[in-house]
């Protein structure tokens, strides 16, 4: 069974970092461009990071870009998402996906992609 857990979410304040995880089972998460999105409340899913399979490509939305760093943990099957300098603003779920699309400026979910649970990141002092 193909599954994607994420973790490493929490409350922290301004400024501060967490490192998200995500783990993957049932694939050779490798194999796949993958990436990170939230989810605010009352606002639509928004891609965070994603990198293409090889590495060669990567997508940073503009408000993390220089915040945030994606990376994979090709031995423990894993993807992680490296925040610093954490704003109020991003606070939101969290979520990792497979497959993703990265075209031009921009990185989109798997059409039918099902989402996980996501972790929560909650920005405040």
């Amino acid at each position: 069974q193909v599954q994607l857990v994420e973790s490493g979410g929490g409350l922290v304040q301004p400024g501060g970092s967490l490192r998200l995880s995500c783990a993957a089972s049932g694939l050779i998460l490798n194999y796949y461009p993958i990436g990170w999105f939230r989810q605010a409340p009352g606002k639509e899913r928004e891609a965070v990071s994603c990198i293409s399979s090889n590495n060669g490509i990567t997508y940073y939305a503009d408000s993390v870009k220089g915040r945030f760093t994606i990376s994979r943990a090709n031995a423990k099957n894993a993807m992680y998402l490296q925040m610093n300098s954490l704003k109020p603003e991003d606070t939101a779920v969290y979520y990792c996906a497979k497959n993703v699309v990265i075209v031009g400026n921009n990185c989109a979910p798997p059409p039918l992609h099902s989402w996980g649970q996501g972790t929560q990141v909650t920005v405040s002092s």
